[in-house]
């Protein structure tokens, strides 16, 4: 297993999220990797001070990874959804498909509207 780790300025302890081999190479071939900047900095690995290459996540840096993995989401669930239809129950195929369907057009920049019933 490896891991992608979080960091903090603030004294929290290290988050490491622990991911398959595999995951991390379909990550690399996503836009993922050409998301912000990598730079070296100080951090705190067990009580120890590290050089390591990381990435500040600043605002749009933030942003820009948050839009990333919901984009990404929404494509697994689609393609989740379009093989368990079968086997779901149709009200919460019917749910997660209107789901996504609405968050595709709140992200359509397309409309300035929403009208609620």
């Amino acid at each position: 297993m490896l891991d992608i780790g979080f960091f903090s300025d603030k004294k929290h302890p290290l988050h490491r999220v622990a991911v398959a081999e595999d995951f991390l190479l379909w990550l690399a071939k996503t836009d993922f990797s050409a998301i912000g900047e990598d730079k070296t900095a100080e951090a705190q690995i067990d009580g120890d001070m590290v050089s390591l290459s990381l990435v500040s996540l600043h605002q749009s840096v933030r942003q820009a990874f948050i839009q990333f993995f919901n984009e990404a989401i929404v494509t697994e669930t689609r393609q989740v959804l379009h093989q368990l239809e079968s086997a779901m129950p149709p009200e919460r195929v019917y749910r997660l498909k209107k789901l996504i369907e609405l968050l595709d057009c709140l992200k359509n920049d397309e409309y300035q509207y929403l009208r609620r019933l």
